[in-house]
């Protein structure tokens, strides 16, 4: 099944969380938190938003840095994606 995003709307999937910290301790499953990088499966058209144009700056394939509560999870042939407003994404990681 695929998912075609309306408006201004971007589907996400998170990243992997790093297992072991900088130091070389590993994470046990209920103390890692959720990581805040994603890598974007689909993009909407843009459009016109609350009478504002939106352009979308984000592209399938880019990995964004998004807002930790943002968005709505949502699970489609049993992956977990999140569905959320551009304006959610704090930047684009290159």
């Amino acid at each position: 099944m695929k998912i075609r995003p309306l408006g201004d709307r971007v589907v996400i999937k998170r990243l992997e969380a790093e297992e072991t910290t900088k130091s070389g301790i590993v994470l046990p499953g209920a103390a890692k938190e959720k990581p805040q990088q994603a890598e974007v499966i689909a993009v909407g058209p843009g459009g016109v938003v609350n009478d504002k144009e939106i352009k979308m700056e984000v592209k399938v394939g880019d990995k964004v840095l998004f807002s930790k509560y943002a968005g709505n999870e949502v699970k489609i042939d049993s992956e977990e994606y999140i569905i959320l407003r551009q304006d959610d994404i704090l930047g684009v990681l290159e």
